[in-house]
């Protein structure tokens, strides 16, 4: 499959807008000096370097087609799940049900999205893996914090590999005079949700006052929400020219999928404060782990899915 030159546009932009961003940094970094460190500016840093990375990640799937984008997204559940799961309450009885979500489910559920197979990937775990995992569990007989216990594995699977395999099926829908670029849509989505993530931090840092919910996320204020949901809405907008939308169906979606995205983080964090830590992981620099990153994704992927092949698809 070749890149549409639409999606190559997108990317040397992403590109040129990290070179400046990077270049930016580094000037803000040598004015305050290396013995004296800001908080903010590392964390701008932290940002602009995750953003590079996603970039990289995003144009070596494009260099391999549909196979590499459902690879990616597969190993990006995988490595999602192990860290949300880590941090749960489980027993030698959860040893079996864990086994298969990793290495049953979780690639099941790609396969599903492979062969272009709606009817089941779409249910597949919601139904099937929620009903059949505990079976497993409770087979071994260990009742101990048993809800708790499969209750997490299913949210793991949920949020970790069945809302994130939205994505790459955006590469089964078929868009009367769109073929071929389905691959703009995973481009859209990730832009306009990553970039909201980023506006949401800054008009916070500039301008936030009103904490949305300092119990859950301190950084969060009215003022970043609105100011980088608008912001979003407005990127996404822009690229209309990339999507089957018209400019302002564009702006609604991007609304959407930019409100979802921050409710996903708010979630994620809640969930982080109920267990006591900060980050998911630390595999990547300043940002803890994949779920800290892919959070927004995550919650936003299956309504933009749905929204888009109720309205724009055939099948």
């Amino acid at each position: 499959m070749s890149a549409p030159f639409e999606f190559i546009l997108l990317l040397g932009g992403v590109f040129c807008v990290l070179l400046l961003a990077s270049f930016v940094a580094s000037m803000l970094k040598k004015r305050v000096g290396p013995d004296q460190p800001n908080p903010v500016i590392e964390n701008l840093v932290a940002r602009i370097n995750a953003w590079w990375a996603m970039a990289a990640l995003l144009a070596v799937a494009m260099l391999f087609g549909r196979a590499g984008t459902i690879i990616l997204f597969g190993l990006l559940s995988f490595a999602a799940m192990r860290e949300f799961l880590t941090l749960t309450a489980k027993s030698r009885a959860d040893h079996y049900s864990l086994a298969i979500a990793f290495f049953v489910v979780l690639p099941f559920q790609y396969y599903l999205v492979w062969i272009a197979w709606y009817g089941l990937y779409s249910i597949f775990i919601p139904v099937y893996a929620f009903l059949f995992l505990p079976i497993i569990s409770a087979c071994r007989g260990e009742t101990q914090n048993f809800l708790t216990r499969v209750s997490e594995t299913q949210w793991g699977l949920m949020i970790c590999v069945f809302a994130a395999s939205h994505v790459p099926a955006l590469l089964t829908l078929q868009i009367p005079g769109y073929e071929g670029k389905p691959i703009l849509l995973i481009a859209f989505l990730v832009v306009v949700v990553q970039g909201s993530d980023v506006l949401q931090y800054i008009f916070g840092k500039l301008f936030g006052r009103s904490k949305i919910s300092p119990a859950l996320s301190p950084s969060k204020t009215w003022e970043g929400f609105l100011g980088g949901v608008l912001s979003a809405s407005i990127l996404g907008a822009l690229l209309w020219w990339m999507t089957p939308f018209a400019l302002w169906q564009a702006f609604l979606v991007s609304l959407l999928i930019a409100i979802m995205g921050f409710f996903g983080g708010l979630v994620m964090s809640a969930i982080k404060r109920d267990k006591g830590v900060k980050d998911w992981g630390h595999l990547i620099a300043g940002h803890g782990g994949f779920i800290d990153r892919l959070d927004s994704v995550m919650f936003s992927a299956p309504i933009f899915f749905h929204v888009v092949r109720y309205f724009w698809s055939t099948v």
